[in-house]
């Protein structure tokens, strides 16, 4: 059972505009600066007050809870025009897919009845894959789950692997001089930076310029095979390093070394395993429109290489 537990940090009184779910997070920190500084009204909804103290300092309002209590994100949805929506991470599940459910469960009955007309959703690419791309999968029931919230015009953004998610692998190249998933080496694979997907769905915020149900790809500067990023990596941080495509067999009992729940393990194989048969990229065209401008050479040198040596 979660508490209700809302804190509310602002002098106005007038209608909150804009709520904003994993407000402390890669995307939502981004989103939440930006509509301050556009003059929006802003509630941050967040897990831990004292982690979200800049943005109560920058003017939002926060909204402190779980998104496991429905009864709280009722109350944080209601009147609200547009929310951000995300399933954020969470590594000590037993059932992964059951945690997403349980999630999208939440946002659906609260959205009903809200007042809430727009929602734009951090979704992924993969997203119309119903089974076989493991945590993924999950987000294409939260797109079809919202489809049923009467009079809420969705945007799914769906942007291609995260170049942060190779800040996990520091560790392993330290110790071993090797890094790698069960992922084929020479896979091309849009690789796409969180700062990029904030400042997409800020956009759409800001605008309000969608109705209905609609996908927008937010594909990276470019598509990488990961011997092509390894590469850029190894020369990033001065130190050479190879990738390793390891079978599902060993790359699951890799991750549940390092610590990972099994549920969470089986789902990243089955994820890589649906990006090798190239069905995950399906529906993917990269466009102008849809290129992005942080490319992993300039993630390489400015983030990855500090983090490495940090």
């Amino acid at each position: 059972m979660f508490k209700l537990k809302i804190i509310y940090f602002s002098p106005k009184l007038s209608l909150i505009m804009y709520v904003i779910t994993g407000a402390t997070g890669n995307t939502g920190h981004l989103i939440v600066e930006s509509l301050l500084a556009s003059g929006k009204e802003v509630k941050a909804v967040v897990r831990n007050a004292q982690k979200a103290q800049t943005l109560v300092d920058k003017g939002a309002q926060l909204a402190v809870g779980a998104l496991e209590d429905l009864e709280f994100l009722k109350e944080t949805f209601q009147g609200a025009e547009a929310v951000y929506l995300l399933i954020p991470p969470k590594w000590d599940v037993t059932n992964w897919r059951e945690y997403q459910r349980q999630i999208t469960h939440n946002f659906v009955e609260a959205l009903q009845g809200s007042g809430v007309k727009y929602a734009v959703v951090l979704s992924s690419m993969g997203a119309h894959m119903p089974e076989g791309a493991g945590p993924v999968s999950g987000l294409y029931e939260l797109e079809q789950a919202l489809k049923t919230v009467e009079g809420l015009n969705v945007l799914n953004l769906r942007p291609g692997y995260f170049m942060e998610n190779f800040y996990g692998n520091i560790a392993f190249i330290k110790a071993a001089g090797i890094h790698g998933y069960s992922l084929k080496g020479d896979l091309k694979v849009p690789l796409t930076h969180t700062r990029d997907i904030a400042s997409a769905a800020t956009k759409h915020l800001l605008a309000l310029d969608f109705s209905g149900h609609s996908v927008v790809f937010v594909g990276g500067a470019a598509d990488y095979t990961m011997h092509e990023a390894t590469a850029i990596l190894s020369e990033a941080i001065q130190k050479p390093f190879q990738y390793v495509a390891f079978s599902a067999t060993d790359a699951k009992a890799g991750m549940l070394a390092s610590g990972l729940a099994e549920t969470i393990a089986d789902g990243y194989v089955e994820l890589f395993e649906g990006l090798n048969a190239g069905e995950y990229l399906k529906g993917f065209v990269r466009t102008a429109d849809n290129t992005t401008p942080t490319s992993l050479e300039e993630f390489a040198k400015n983030e990855f290489a500090v983090a490495f040596y940090a």
